[in-house]
This record gives C-alpha cells, structure tokens and sequence, in this order.
C-alpha cells in the first residue's frame, strides 16, 4: 500500500513564498511509486489541500484530514517544508504529536528552543560550544546604546530573535545608526539579539538522521558580495555558495564535530543546518534551522548531492525514518 504523505508549505512569516518553493521541489521528487503525495497549503486565513489544477480542499483540523472525490484522506506521515512559524517554532510539531501523526521534522521542544535564537546559544554555552558576545533586547526595553557598544563592540549585527533568512538583520557600523537598526528588527519580532562582529570564514553544515544514523554533510563556505548574508545575498545570487567549503582540514574537522555535538546534545532529528563563523580554526555558532531551505539551489540539497544523495533520497529518508 502506498503511503499518504501531506507537504506542509506556506506558514505564518516573511518566509511564505520560500516555503512554497521548498514544498513544490519535495512534491516533484518524492517517487509517486511509493507515496501518494499531497500538497498542504497553511497560512493565517486557511489550510487547504492545494491539487494538481491549484483547486483547494479545507482540511478538517479535529484530525487532520482531507475530503477528496468522495473519499476521506488520512495521512500516514507529514512533510513539514513551512519555514518560520508554525513550521519551525513547535506549533505544528505539537498539533501533530497530539495527534500521533509523525511528521519530518524534530520534536516541538527543540523546534521552539532552536527558533528562538537567544534560548538556544543560552542553552549550549555550558557545554562549551563557542558564540559571539550578545545583547538582549525586548520590545519596550529602554535602548541604552553605550552599555551595548560596551558589551558588544562596533561594528555589531542587530537581529530578529525568531526570524529566518536573514528578515530583519542589520550591520552596524557606528552609534548613531543603532536605533534604526534596532526598529528594523522590532518590526519582524518583540525580541532582538546584537551579536559583536566576527571577522572569519562563514560555514554552513547540514545534519541529518539518515537511515537510522546521525551523519554529517559536506560544509558550504558562504562567500557574500553584500557586507553579510542578507536577504538578497540568499535569495537574489548576491552570494557564493561552495561546497565543499575552501577550509582546512583541522577546520572541517572541528566544525562538523560541532555540528554533530549540538545535534546530538539537543537530541535533533529530521534536518538541521547551523551557521558558524571561523576565528582561526575555532568554530562559533550563529544559529540552527530545523526546516532549511530544500529548493534544488538549496544550502542543504547542495549539500547532500556533494555526499552522493539525489534529492529523492534526501526527502524520502527524512519520510522513512519519521515513520520508522
């Protein structure tokens, strides 16, 4: 029997249409041999199954269903491509755990604590992994900017705190341009993280359960023509992205062993990809995203193609082993 399988796409954030793009390029490779494959279409006004004409079907919420051509459609597994929330904050992740559906992606509790950028670097920095300095601000704080230059240093980055690609960030180089910094990012989210500058090499590693063992994908060195990897550097070809990453040994070898280690001490499954910025061979950590970008120009497809698997592979494994 094959089975049903629901493409989560859409969501709630600036990271709408991305996430389509992602669902779309799942939907296209998953082997229509092994799965019956529906495209889910979430957003704030409906949750509708999207079919091959774009005609929609109001999903049934009280479990998650469909009614299609006379017939209800339950779902054996779910594929969660919605980038930002409810995809990546824990609140799908949740819903279906209450409803014993698996689905891609890891558990609710590590999708809201890697979200959150604050809560997550706050939880490593015990165990030893290395970050930049930060300050924290909330939305009504009041803005003390020398006591965050003499935390932070200049130049800084102020960032959303739960905001994925790059919506809301900005480098600042001197004092008098932090406040409109700050209220670019108060626009995407109540909470902000500045982070000092680290001046090295930009690396992306993707981490994966892949038939029922941790592994660690090929490095991809970010190589910006913008002054960070903004918005448009991701998404607009203002950036190189190369994989295998440019680094040494020694750095490869300490930045996978990283990766590995925060994935393992937050107990992940399903993909991550985390940010690390190189000072000399040490590697610290920006962030993680749980549901990364899985377009063919995608960090993590990239990635995986560099280890020999084809997009159908990547995205049926992350099927099997919800399911196993």
């Amino acid at each position: 029997m094959k089975k049903n399988i629901a493409i989560l796409m859409g969501g709630f954030s600036s990271e709408y249409k991305i996430s389509i793009k992602s669902g779309n390029v799942v939907s296209k490779h998953l082997d229509k041999n092994k799965y019956n494959v529906y495209r889910i279409l979430i957003s704030k006004e409906k949750w509708v199954y999207l079919d091959n004409e774009e005609k929609e079907f109001p999903i049934n919420k009280e479990n998650f269903s469909i009614s299609y051509r006379g017939k209800e459609i339950i779902f054996d597994c779910v594929f969660n491509a919605i980038h930002g929330s409810p995809g990546e904050d824990g609140l799908l992740q949740a819903y279906f755990k209450l409803l014993n559906i698996p689905q891609t992606a890891c558990e609710h509790y590590q999708a809201a604590l890697t979200f959150n950028k604050r809560d997550l670097l706050s939880t490593l920095k015990p165990y030893g992994i290395k970050m930049a300095e930060s300050f924290y601000l909330n939305l009504g704080d009041a803005i003390e900017e020398e006591a965050i230059i003499k935390k932070v240093g200049l130049p800084c980055f102020v960032k959303a705190n739960k905001a994925g690609s790059s919506f809301g960030i900005s480098k600042v180089y001197e004092k008098d341009k932090l406040k409109s910094a700050i209220d670019i990012a108060f626009k995407e989210d109540d909470e902000i993280i500045i982070e000092s500058y680290l001046d090295g090499i930009e690396v992306s590693v993707g981490v994966i359960t892949y038939q029922g063992a941790i592994k660690v994908l090929p490095v991809t060195e970010i190589v910006t023509e913008n002054d960070f990897f903004d918005y448009e550097a991701k998404y607009e070809g203002k950036s190189k992205e190369i994989t295998p990453a440019r680094i040494s040994a020694i750095q490869e070898e300490n930045v996978k062993t990283c990766a590995k280690r925060v994935y393992e001490l937050l107990k992940m499954k399903g993909y991550s990809r985390s940010e690390f910025i190189f000072i000399g061979d040490v590697p610290y950590m920006l962030e993680m995203n749980t549901t990364p970008g899985l377009t063919e120009e995608s960090i993590l497809p990239q990635q995986a193609r560099e280890a020999g698997l084809n997009l159908s592979e990547l995205f049926e494994s992350a099927i099997e082993e919800a399911l196993r």
